[in-house]
């Protein structure tokens, strides 16, 4: 890609307006200083004394912040979060990004901020070290009063969008954002609107999903087709070529170090390589740094391999920052692009 294609792309992003239908969440740090720890006098047991509270959106919330990142215009999160200090949280920080519209961000009584607690021992001139995650999830089926809201919201915006992306965080069936009854109305608005670029991706896999354009990983590609992993690009290219053409969308498969891989219905089959790990890396985030490029590229006329292409480096960046769940920004794009990548 040339610096002058590259810029005619992201140009366009300023103009866009995509919704995000998914499970939101808090990400929570909590950083401890080693150096201040003490004994507790009642339990005797080590006391990690926190230092930093860091809070930021999670999840759904992951592909946000690198919407944001990319200056897209106008994100519409459509989504829900709890009546409780970490729903104050989550709302507030969303608020605070440029171009979000909260109007179809529910809060309700009725579930909890489904929030990821991570605490982070950070010491000087070492990398962070992450402890054992603390986690808040709803573990009961989402009200169907509030799914209803959530497939309204939808259709009121979908006429208006440039691009849909769906995500399913939650492990247990039925009990986030994404039930049976919103995937439904996606279905319905992915017929209605066929030119409509809609990603979707599942942690829980994307079998029994309707045609929309799958972004998945080679696990989850072994999963759905019984196959064993490690998967070569070249299965990965005829199973997403399937998957295409079945769909009647493009679909496409990371493959960590060895690239991406996209198909499109009518036959196009691409591959980008990875680009090199130059130092440690954190791999939390790299899957929806790629979904949002990919949201952003496609509707702003990007093809098939420029979307991959920009895709690709975008995963690098973001596995480069430890810490945190990082973001790509267009600067950050453009150093590759023009051949001046960071140290």
């Amino acid at each position: 890609m040339t610096p002058e294609r590259f810029r005619s792309i992201t140009s366009g992003y300023a103009a866009l307006r995509i919704a995000i239908v998914g499970d939101f969440c808090l990400d929570r740090y909590l950083e401890i200083d080693p150096a201040r720890c003490e004994t507790s006098i009642e339990t005797v047991l080590p006391v990690h004394n926190v230092v930093r509270v860091r809070a930021q959106p999670g999840g759904a919330g992951t592909i946000l912040n690198n919407l944001v990142a990319l200056r897209v215009g106008r994100i519409v999160p459509v989504s829900f979060c709890g009546d409780d200090g970490e729903g104050y949280e989550l709302r507030r920080e969303l608020a605070r990004l440029p171009g979000v519209e909260l109007d179809h961000f529910v809060t309700s009584p009725l579930r909890r901020t489904f929030t990821y607690c991570k605490p982070l021992v950070v010491e000087p001139d070492r990398e962070p070290v992450e402890l054992n995650r603390l986690d808040s999830k709803n573990w009961t089926p989402t009200p169907p009063s509030l799914a209803q809201r959530l497939a309204d919201g939808l259709r009121a915006i979908a006429s208006e969008i440039d691009a849909l992306i769906v995500l399913e965080q939650v492990d247990q069936a039925e009990t986030g954002v994404v039930t049976l009854g919103l995937l439904d109305a996606i279905a319905k608005l992915a017929a209605a609107q066929p030119k409509l670029p809609i990603l979707a991706d599942s942690r829980r896999g994307l079998a029994g999903w309707p045609g929309l354009s799958f972004k998945m990983n080679a696990s989850e590609l072994t999963t759905m087709f019984g196959c064993d992993l490690p998967v070569s690009p070249d299965e990965a290219k005829t199973r997403a070529l399937t998957l295409a053409r079945r769909n009647g969308r493009p679909v496409f498969v990371t493959l960590a170090e060895r690239g991406i891989v996209a198909a499109a219905p009518d036959g196009t089959i691409e591959h980008v390589q990875a680009v090199p790990v130059r130092g440690p890396i954190d791999i939390v985030g790299a899957g929806d740094a790629v979904t949002a490029n990919l949201a952003t590229a496609l509707p702003s006329g990007a093809s098939l391999r420029e979307s991959i292409e920009l895709a690709a480096i975008a995963s690098s960046v973001v596995i480069h920052q430890l810490g945190t769940t990082g973001t790509a920004t267009v600067s950050d794009l453009a150093a590759w692009v023009d051949g001046i990548p960071p140290a």
